[in-house]
């Protein structure tokens, strides 16, 4: 863009830095017209009920139905939501969302006797229609339904639980809107005068190189919290009681069960993780001192963790300089991806640059029908950019290849996959730009944010990972989750990990009710998984293993034909396994020596 430093009003953004959105609707009227015809729909869904056991033709006919009825649910879904993201504050985009919404969660109450009745289909009959060619594209689908047979209840029941699914909600958007619009931050004073404190400027606040302004945002931040903090550990108690609730009826053993038996991970990963990094933490103390050091401080608080070791480097890519990074970086994928990713991030797949309104932060959003698009609120001097774009663009390719592989009714992969392949993509760009480095300065900065990423993906997430367990397993076990057990447990687990090089503050284990993600309950172990698998796929690629590059790509082209850790197998790494997290623990301690060489420390 002419000045990036200009945020324009999203009428003023010119059409090649904006994503094109014409795969899934040609215009808002088309998708008006769209959505009519979604609604009318699902007038045919009772027709279907009652059918399913009848004979294969039934079967078929309802399943080819419900395929229709989701293909157009998932087009009008992504469009409204794209459209929201790029103006958050549009009326238009904002109506449109809340009306597929209202019709979405209308036509899961109509659909929710499905999955009953398909349990009701004798074994004998459905396993016989399933090995008939034409359900060749549903056998997944159905498998991964039958497999819930011992926990899908009546029809009834599970009409219930489809309609309370909006009001199962309240506690992750009531935290959402008490953390993010409710609290008052204030303001801080730095020597460029107030700034205000809010949810998304106190990270920047926790990466600013004065020590008093970090010291006065997070003591201001947190005594926001701490004014709050029984009516925040009441929504997450409530979202604990929801997962507990919710597995209970269904016949699970505790909430987590519940969460991996989606994706049919044994619960021994999840411990395995855990247990693992605990025995790794060691390095993880080593890395505080080499910080603690490098800052030059008597003693390292909570609020000195994020503050920059090395300076910002001034080096510049702009949107097209960066893609060419990214596709040298990515050379020892070969040429088709490489190909298609550049074409991509140069044509319609991505929405560039910042505009009013626009939804911070980035996102690639893939779709059957759609490009896997994009979001990005790029700038062209901030490497940490580069790195975003690499990220996103292997969320992006994992999309077009398991769209391009596989049917609609199975194309989807899990977040446990995902995670893979966009941190895979950040370890051959890191691997590349280290390489060609043109200072020491850049290099040392380069290993730093290289750190700081694994420390945040692999040991920080297991960290919320084994106190998400803690707290769900003192809930099952009877025990009240108060706020002072929850910090309680909180300080416990911020004392081992960061060890004793940390000097903590009253306010720290407060930190531990203001994480969002513990409202999609069990879902950050992914993170540290994911970063594990990919840092043992890269190093398989850029050390030139025969035939590495073909196994990466069976897995990116299985979508959701397998279960994560059969998929994971198949790319050439084993989850189920500690191995893959000891040798990510290694690299780690690998990257913190050369770090401290770089920092003279």
């Amino acid at each position: 863009m002419a000045n990036e430093h200009e945020i324009p009003a999203r009428a003023d953004v010119p059409a090649e830095y904006r994503w094109n959105l014409s795969k899934l609707s040609e215009s808002d009227a088309s998708w008006d017209a769209s959505l009519k015809a979604f609604e009318a729909m699902m007038d045919r869904i009772p027709g279907f009920r009652g059918t399913l056991a009848a004979s294969s033709d039934s079967l078929y006919a309802a399943l080819s139905f419900n395929k229709e009825y989701s293909m157009a649910d998932e087009r009008l879904g992504h469009y409204a939501h794209l459209r929201q993201t790029e103006d958050e504050g549009d009326s238009g985009s904002r109506g449109r969302m809340a009306r597929y919404m209202m019709a979405a969660t209308k036509g899961s109450g109509a659909w929710s006797w499905l999955a009953p009745e398909l349990q009701r289909v004798p074994d004998e009959s459905i396993k016989a229609w399933m090995a008939e060619e034409r359900y060749a594209e549903f056998r997944v689908f159905l498998a991964k339904i039958l497999r819930y047979k011992p926990h899908v209840l009546s029809e009834g029941e599970e009409r219930l639980l489809a309609l309370a699914a909006d009001s199962a909600t309240t506690p992750q958007e009531a935290f959402s809107v008490l953390t993010n619009v409710d609290l008052d931050f204030g303001s801080v004073d730095t020597p460029e005068g107030p700034r205000p404190l809010s949810q998304s400027t106190f990270s920047s606040f926790m990466h600013n190189p004065d020590r008093s302004v970090r010291r006065a945002a997070y003591q201001r931040f947190y005594a926001e919290y701490d004014a709050h903090k029984n009516t925040i550990a009441q929504l997450y108690a409530g979202q604990c009681k929801l997962d507990s609730y919710q597995s209970s009826v269904r016949g699970f053993s505790s909430s987590r069960a519940r969460e991996l038996f989606a994706d049919d991970v044994p619960e021994s990963v999840y411990d395995n993780l855990v247990s693992t990094v605990n025995d790794n933490l060691p390095v993880l103390h080593e890395y505080y001192a080499i910080r603690k050091k490098a800052l030059g401080l008597d003693e390292l608080r909570h609020y000195d963790v994020y503050a920059p070791l090395v300076g910002q480097v001034k080096v510049e890519h702009s949107w097209e300089e960066a893609v060419g990074v990214i596709a040298e970086a990515l050379a020892p994928l070969g040429t088709e991806y490489v190909s298609t990713l550049r074409s991509g991030l140069l044509g319609g797949w991505a929405d560039r640059y910042e505009n009013k309104g626009k939804r911070s932060g980035a996102f690639s959003a893939g779709s059957f029908f759609g490009d896997p698009y994009i979001l990005m609120n790029y700038k062209s001097d901030v490497i940490r950019d580069v790195f975003t774009l690499v990220h996103e663009g292997g969320h992006s390719m994992h999309s077009y290849y398991s769209a391009e592989s596989n049917p609609f009714m199975h194309y989807g992969y899990t977040i446990f996959e995902a995670e893979v392949a966009s941190t895979f993509n950040e370890a051959l760009l890191f691997d590349y730009m280290t390489k060609n480095a043109r200072s020491a300065e850049l290099k040392a900065y380069l290993l730093a944010s290289r750190v700081d990423d694994i420390l945040a993906t692999l040991f920080r997430q297991t960290m919320f990972a084994e106190y998400e367990h803690r707290a769900h397993s003192m809930l099952e076990a009877g025990e009240p989750l108060t706020v002072d057990a929850l910090r309680g447990e909180y300080r416990g687990l911020l004392t081992k990990y960061f060890g004793p090089e940390m000097r903590l503050e009253e306010t720290s284990d407060l930190e531990g009710l203001r994480i969002p993600h513990f409202y999609n309950s069990f879902y950050v172990y992914k993170y540290a998984t994911g970063i594990s698998a990919s840092i043992a796929l890269s190093k398989k690629v850029l050390s030139g293993e025969k035939g590495a590059t073909e196994r990466y790509y069976d897995f990116l082209r299985s979508g959701g034909s397998r279960f994560p850790i059969e998929a994971l197998k198949v790319a050439g790494v084993d989850m189920s396994s500690p191995e893959p997290i000891k040798a990510a623990c290694s690299e780690f301690a690998r990257l913190c020596g050369e770090l401290k060489v770089a920092l003279k420390v």
